[in-house]
């Protein structure tokens, strides 16, 4: 890989923070040193023009469901219930790999399209969602889903650990968490194994918690705990953790939270699903939040920036305070999905990964610029991100994502026709 030299733009770092761009060299796929002089770099370093260029880190996902691509559209207008038991899961039911691979395939290029350069997976046929992540070359942080309810649930711990230890040394784009899928599916008891699995191979954890008001209740009647509890009780909160939503936490289980723990919240998914606003917002500064998207099938696109706005917007309206939930505190709370993935990203610094977006704001939906972040938050589509690289290779040039858009659509579009004529199957689980 050649080095790159990334000359003249403006920065914006994880903060917020924003400078001019003093030269960037990147070798071997990470940032090598700021401050650099043109002069001082060698004369095969390929130099990149950035003067009218913004450049941030790449954008996190910290939840999604890539797969569920191929659903979009496909449960529209139904109660969370029906929703779940009556849609998704039984055509889920009868899902094959080629349309995990197709999904994620379309869920890939739209994500890269719209800046992100790492993102968190919760799925079954997890071996294909890592080989539409390769060859899409984005970072993908997979968590193997495991159902209690689907039975032999050790089987599945099992070759879910095979699967993430053979796949771990294929490709630096690739890191695991194990993914029980939440307390009301998976047992306290198959929780613990999780736990302990987790604690013995160094992985984390990424789970659905309390993204229902209904779910802590039920736990209680059925177990005397509320879900987080559960997870204190089963070892899951002493590792590593991703909390798909956490929605109605309680405010007496936040000091269960551990200081590795970090909330993908997903508030287009609420909104649609009539899930409630919860207790997040209430909360917001006593929890490490981050950004998630949910899978397609809820939230029909995959666009962080999409939910950290209806996140700010969210909170200044049921906070009743228009001066809370601001611009830099939600650019912090986008950036800190890097730190619950172990990719060294999120951060313009020397040593870190190149995962880069360069955004052109110059445009008819962004312009003038005022605050960049108001820009960037509030104002902008993908059309903006004209380039964005991960590791130092360029995913997306010029405006186009580097990957066969055509072929992707076409295949995806044969799955779908697939998947109707087959039609929904018969499931175990329950929501």
């Amino acid at each position: 890989m050649a080095d790159v030299f990334l000359k003249g733009g403006t920065v914006i770092d994880e903060r917020g923070l924003i400078s001019q761009n003093r030269g960037i060299l990147l070798k071997k796929g990470r940032i090598h040193s700021i401050g650099i002089d043109e002069k001082e770099i060698k004369s095969d370093t390929e130099v990149f023009d950035c003067s009218s260029l913004f450049i941030t880190p790449g954008i996190p996902n910290l939840h999604t469901h890539s797969p569920m691509n191929i659903f979009k559209g496909i449960a529209e207008d139904v109660d969370e219930q029906s929703w779940f038991n009556e849609e998704i899961w039984p055509y889920e039911s009868k899902m094959e790999p080629g349309d995990v691979y197709a999904g994620s395939s379309l869920a890939i290029a739209e994500m890269i399209n719209r800046g992100v350069t790492a993102f968190a997976d919760h799925y079954f046929h997890a071996d294909q969602v890592c080989r539409a992540a390769i060859d899409g070359g984005i970072r993908l942080d997979m968590a193997p889903t495991l159902f209690g309810m689907a039975g032999r649930f050790d089987e599945q711990l099992e070759a879910s650990t095979e699967l993430m230890d053979s796949l771990s040394e294929t490709s630096d784009l690739l890191a695991f968490h194990y993914g029980p899928h939440a307390p009301y599916t998976c047992s306290p008891d198959e929780l613990a194994g999780t736990a302990e699995a987790a604690e013995k191979t160094g992985r984390g954890i990424h789970i659905h918690v309390a993204d229902a008001k209904a779910q802590i209740e039920a736990s209680r009647e059925k177990y005397g705990r509320t879900p987080f509890q559960i997870l204190k009780d089963s070892g899951v909160l002493d590792q590593p953790l991703i909390v798909g939503h956490g929605l109605w936490i309680l405010e007496e289980e936040i000091p269960l939270i551990g200081k590795d723990t970090y909330f993908a919240v997903c508030p287009k998914t609420y909104m649609k699903l009539s899930a409630g606003t919860g207790r997040l917002w209430q909360f917001a500064d006593r929890l490490p939040l981050a950004i998630g998207t949910d899978g397609a099938a809820s939230s029909n696109s995959l666009d962080p920036l999409e939910q950290l706005k209806f996140f700010l917007l969210l909170g200044k309206l049921t906070m009743g305070d228009s001066t809370k939930f601001t611009l830099e505190e939600g650019w912090t709370i986008l950036m800190k999905g890097h730190k619950a993935m172990p990719f060294r990203s999120g951060r313009i610094k020397e040593g870190y990964s190149a995962d880069l977006i360069f955004w052109d704001l110059d445009r008819i939906n962004t312009a003038p610029v005022y605050n960049p972040l108001a820009s960037i938050i509030y104002s902008s589509g993908p059309e903006n991100i004209v380039h964005s690289m991960v590791g130092g290779r360029f995913v997306k040039k010029n405006g186009e994502v580097q990957m066969d858009l055509k072929a992707i659509r076409r295949e995806a579009g044969d799955r779908a026709k697939a998947i109707l004529q087959r039609g929904k199957g018969r499931t175990k689980l329950i929501f």
